[in-house]
């Protein structure tokens, strides 16, 4: 006798049942799954959107924050890299310049110093591919498609000849008072009588507007008779203009070894000093999106290993 079992259309029933309880489930398979699957953003140094860091900008514009540049493992034979900008970053250009073509072979780093103003104009021109400067980009600048990478730390140092009768410090309202042309006399500052003479750097200097917005808030240099301007941003002049009752400002790395001169301190604290006010950063500026070469360099100053290079010989 033959054993009795569920009718085929059973199992057919049974069948179509699953097949349409898998298909509902795939169909509402829940977003947060899929959003687990998403690649993530790719670094700088690959070929996604993310994009090194943009400094900030004058003017309120916000800093854009993104992925930073990485070390590159090696670098291809005929890779150059022009440089051009702020006299304040010559030592810095020239020992990140040795370090990377050292340790990259058959590398070439073209440096120049013609100031912030020329270089982001050659940068923007196309005749350099970094511009170091000594201030932060303009908003005009970043809509142009420049952006800028933090390189260093730096203060500006107030120098006098060291044959200046005046031995003393100042403090920042009598640092404002000389170089608004409100102090013209030494003994107005604590200093025996005598005239000051003012050396200014030209306005296209990264150093000069850096020293406008930080030293005098904002405010105009003076234009009185005791003021003098110099045509070219070099510090070398500056130095030589200072003679015996000068007074000028520049980047504390070019003037600490300087027997030539004494910087003065201000508020009591000498450039080196952590509690020394007039700090600022130095940038290297570029066009986005960054070439290779310059991706490489930027890499390779910001890394530990560059870092360590720009210091050499300061």
């Amino acid at each position: 006798m033959a054993k009795s079992g569920p009718p085929p259309i059973v199992f057919i029933l049974l069948f179509l049942l699953l097949a349409g309880g898998g298909w509902f489930f795939f169909l509402n398979k829940p977003a947060a799954q899929d959003a687990n699957n998403t690649p993530s953003a790719t670094p700088s140094g690959g070929s996604g959107a993310n994009l090194p860091p943009v400094a900030p900008v004058v003017g309120g514009a916000s800093p854009v924050a993104a992925s930073s540049f990485a070390l590159p493992a090696s670098v291809a034979a005929g890779t150059t890299v022009r440089i051009d900008g702020s006299t304040s970053m010559v030592t810095i250009n020239q020992n990140l310049k040795n370090g990377f073509q050292g340790k990259f072979s058959g590398t070439t780093v073209d440096t120049k110093a013609n100031g912030s103003e020329k270089g982001i104009q050659d940068l923007a021109g196309g005749t350099a591919d970094i511009a170091a400067v000594s201030r932060p980009l303009t908003a005009q600048e970043q809509g142009q498609g420049l952006a800028a990478v933090p390189v260093a730390l730096d203060t500006i140092a107030l120098v006098v000849g060291i044959n200046n009768p005046f031995k003393g410090g100042l403090t920042s309202a009598q640092v404002q008072d000389i170089f608004k042309g409100n102090a013209q006399d030494w003994s107005k500052v604590g200093g025996p009588a005598g005239p000051i003479k003012v050396i200014n750097r030209p306005a296209v200097s990264g150093t000069h507007q850096t020293f406008k917005e930080q030293v005098l808030s904002g405010a105009n240099f003076g234009t009185g008779p005791n003021i003098t301007k110099l045509d070219r941003d070099a510090t070398t002049p500056l130095l030589q203009a200072l003679g015996n009752n000068g007074i000028g400002y520049a980047t504390f790395a070019q003037v600490a070894n300087q027997k030539t001169v004494r910087v003065v301190p201000v508020n009591g604290a000498t450039p080196d000093a952590g509690n020394y006010p007039y700090k600022r950063q130095l940038y290297y500026a570029y066009k986005n999106p960054p070439s290779q070469a310059v991706k490489d360099f930027l890499g390779y100053a910001t890394s530990s290993e560059g870092q360590k290079a720009m210091l050499t010989g300061n």
